[in-house]
């Protein structure tokens, strides 16, 4: 089979070392094609205990009713279709890959006009080209490189964490906005360095995006993006083997923003900067991951969003998450991870703007094949306002990812 990891395979490689590296491979001429991806869903039940609205809050609410719902969704990790095609021409090792991710939930019927109202995206159209002897460079559409590593070492891969998934939303959300900043996926240019001895570094230049309040618009200042300058990402990384192997990295984002709103007409440009640091190690058949990140203006949950107070001012945040897994003599792997994200207030922003939004995830995750994981999950998530009022959601999911 095709050595060359696909991402959708990859981060479940990461997250799990029962998953296969599996894919369906042919030759066409003087190109080699893989055909890969996964399909999951899972039962999802909530039992939600408040009501608070919270700006940025991911704890589920009760409505003022009804605490529990239930639904059927994908996890963090969509169902995936990925197509790649690779050849060496000229001395160069290239390739493309276009990916698609339809959704699994739905919440209305065929009259509602909504009965498939989780979208399906398209996360990946990129191509490589490079040499073992210097290096590769990826030019399209691809996952961020600042926060990629974060996300692919969260064991919520494989299952759902925290995020809705009673309400037909396309995927949940895992650790993203309880530990980390979603790098999500984002037009680039950017180089890798070969493997050198351990170390390698990703140096890129993005798609600058708009500022704004994205989970609450009424609480963050709102903002054209950059229409100036690239946005920048970097991140370098060691990996070492043997009976102790692991992996330390480093990385950064930093993207001017402009014409920020500062109230009335008038507006403002900033610079939003974020920088992480994390490590993974493995001994025997325990697995420890520690992770941690800070940023001015970068808000919270997704790159920008909540990052500037309404009248212009950047909101400092940061935030990490420690996570364990022990792989018992079955093959089925245990988890418990724990993740916080925070998000400081400037004057005059609302009480209700989040504080704090924190998650523990307890998770089994079975491999009843090499492809096939069946995987169960508890998850408490609680958000908190700045004025100390939260919410608090209990969620307990079942289901299977099936990769090829």
């Amino acid at each position: 089979m095709n050595n060359k990891i696909k991402l959708a395979v990859a981060g479940a490689v990461l997250a799990s070392a029962s998953v296969a590296n599996a894919g369906i491979t042919w030759d066409a001429g003087e190109w080699t094609v893989d055909m890969n991806g996964n399909v999951n869903a899972f039962a999802i039940m909530s039992d939600a205990s408040d009501n608070n609205a919270i700006a940025g809050g991911l704890a589920g609410t009760n409505g003022g009713n009804d605490k529990d719902s239930a639904g059927i969704n994908a996890g963090l990790l969509p169902s995936w279709l990925g197509f790649t095609a690779t050849t060496r021409q000229n001395d160069l090792d290239t390739s493309i890959t276009i990916s698609f991710q339809p959704g699994a939930g739905g919440t209305g019927n065929l009259q509602g006009g909504n009965s498939t109202n989780a979208e399906t995206e398209n996360r990946q159209a990129f191509l490589t080209f490079g040499d073992k002897s210097w290096g590769s460079v990826k030019v399209g559409k691809d996952l961020g490189i600042y926060g990629s590593t974060a996300i692919l070492n969260d064991m919520t891969l494989l299952g759902v964490g925290a995020g809705s998934g009673t309400g037909g939303a396309t995927t949940t959300l895992g650790g993203i906005g309880t530990g980390y900043i979603y790098a999500d996926w984002i037009g680039q240019i950017a180089y890798t360095t070969p493997n050198m001895n351990g170390f390698s570094a990703t140096l890129g230049i993005a798609q600058p995006w708009n500022a704004g309040g994205v989970l609450s618009g009424t609480e963050s200042a709102t903002s054209s993006g950059s229409t100036d300058e690239f946005g920048y990402q970097g991140q370098a990384s060691f990996s070492w083997t043997g009976d102790f192997a692991g992996k330390v990295w480093a990385g950064f984002f930093s993207q001017e923003v402009t014409n920020i709103t500062t109230g009335g007409a008038n507006t403002t440009d900033d610079r939003a900067n974020a920088y992480e640091v994390g490590v993974s190690a493995t001994v025997a058949n325990i697995n420890l991951v520690a992770y941690g990140y800070s940023g001015e203006g970068v808000g919270t949950t997704a790159l920008l969003s909540q990052g500037y107070s309404t009248d212009g001012t950047a909101r400092d945040s940061d935030g990490g998450y420690v996570q364990a897994t022990y792989v018992i003599p079955t093959g089925t792997k245990l988890g418990v991870s724990y993740g916080q994200s925070n998000l400081d207030n400037n004057t005059g922003d609302s009480a209700l703007l989040v504080e704090e939004n924190e998650r523990l995830t307890i998770g089994a995750y079975h491999p009843l094949t090499k492809h096939l994981n069946l995987v169960a999950e508890f998850s408490n998530v609680e958000a908190k306002a700045q004025n100390g009022v939260s919410n608090e959601e209990d969620k307990f999911s079942l289901g299977a990812i099936l990769f090829f």
